[in-house]
């Protein structure tokens, strides 16, 4: 099989709740994603398993729409979502845990089974989205780190 699973990290100067409560907010995703352009609540808000939100995004060249559905969600520490509909098959997830100074690192894996010719191109589809999810985390970072500090 020609699965993609990429696997990105990067550390934060923020609380780990703040950072999980942001991060894991379907509503500020096109503010951290830079290919995600648009974000449609298809289940009440806020989310939680079993909530469905579909995402316009455009990767390659190409505007997709698929829909995620949350399948776990442990406050603080892991929220993972899978598409329910779409042109690719995949799981995302999201784990943070504290580091020793008290800031907070964050992973990001997206991992999927390509179908039909999309096989083909897993390996060029894997760098090209390690490339995405380093570019996204680093907003992350920059959007977190200068928004004002909770007392």
């Amino acid at each position: 099989m020609a699965a993609v699973d990429v696997e990105t990290e990067i550390t934060i100067a923020r609380p780990r709740n703040e950072v999980a409560d942001y991060a894991s907010n379907p509503d500020n995703a096109t503010t951290w994603y830079t290919n995600i352009k648009e974000v449609q609540w298809k289940s009440p808000i806020p989310a939680k398993v079993g909530s469905r939100i579909a995402f316009v995004a455009e990767f390659l060249g190409r505007r997709l729409t698929y829909t995620y559905e949350v399948v776990e969600l442990v406050p603080d520490e892991r929220f993972v979502m899978r598409t329910a509909e779409g042109p690719f098959p995949m799981e995302t997830t999201y784990e943070w845990r504290t580091t020793s100074s008290g800031h907070t690192t964050m992973t990001l894996r997206n991992r999927g089974e390509p179908s039909g010719c999309s096989r083909l191109g897993a390996p060029l589809m894997a760098r090209a989205m390690r490339r995405a999810n380093n570019k996204d985390l680093t907003r992350l970072k920059a959007v977190l780190e200068a928004a004002p500090v909770n007392p």
